[in-house]
Parts: structure tokens; C-alpha cells; sequence
């Protein structure tokens, strides 16, 4: 576990989180891209997320079960995560130092566009996969 600090655009909305593991995930969700403007490269940080201005921090529920982190000042996508706060999947490219992360995972792949692929070889789960192991972990 590593513990790494990142910022907005503007440097309005400062963070620092400890990483589970270095796995860079994407989500192709319909959401997530019209959301970040393209696919959405995270990082899951567990229970972990801590601002330094919660002031300059905008957040959007966008589900019933979750919501997004911005920055109010630059609008910079800053995270998702459910609404027990349990969860937080932070931008990866938030982060100041990123070079030691790897791309592990896809989600939604079933909703991933057909102009762009990628050449690493990835996990990958449905949009139905994802909600059921959402699903699993609430009853644990």
C-alpha cells in the first residue's frame, strides 16, 4: 500500500490516498464517458480519500447508490465512489506520480465504444458483472 498525493487542474482541490495495489482500471460506461470527456482511468483507494479543501470540491449524485467528485473551480473529474463512502475510485491522471500504475482492468465493457482498443491484456466485466459484485459486497 501506497500512500500518493494529487490535485485538480487548478490545484484548487489538493488529495492524498494509499492505493490497494498499482491495478489502473477503466470504466466504458456511457456514464463515466460523457462524465470525463472520455474513458475513465481509476484507481480504487478503498475508504482512504482525504482533501485538503473539501471547500473547493463540487459532487454530483449520479446514482442512487453513488456519486462524482469535481472540482468546482476547473471542473476536473476527481472521483467516484458510493455514497457509503466505502468506495472511492479516484482519476489515476489526479495523481502527481503515476509511472509504477498498469492497466489491469475494463468495466462496462459491454458499452466500450468501437474506435479505440487497447493492447494490454485486461480483466474485463460487463456492466451486469459489475453490478452484481456491487450487489455481492452490500450483503457482506
Amino acid at each position: 500500500m501506497t500512500e500518493k498525493s494529487g490535485q485538480c487542474l487548478c490545484g484548487a482541490v489538493k488529495f492524498t490516498a494509499t492505493l490497494k495495489n498499482g491495478d489502473v482500471g477503466v470504466c466504458h460506461c456511457s456514464t463515466c464517458r460523457r462524465g470525463t470527456a472520455g474513458s475513465y482511468f481509476a484507481i480504487d483507494c478503498g475508504d482512504t480519500l482525504k482533501f485538503e479543501n473539501e471547500a473547493a470540491l463540487g459532487v454530483y449524485n449520479s446514482s442512487d447508490w453513488a456519486e462524482r467528485g469535481f472540482c468546482k473551480s476547473c471542473g476536473s473529474p476527481i472521483f467516484w465512489r458510493t455514497k457509503d463512502r466505502k468506495t472511492n475510485i479516484v482519476s489515476v491522471n489526479a495523481f502527481d506520480d503515476v509511472d509504477a500504475l498498469r492497466l489491469d482492468h475494463e468495466v462496462f465493457i459491454d458499452e466500450k465504444p468501437g474506435y479505440y482498443s487497447f493492447s494490454e491484456k485486461t480483466q474485463q466485466m460487463t456492466g451486469a458483472q459489475v453490478f452484481e459484485m456491487f450487489a455481492n459486497a452490500q450483503k457482506d
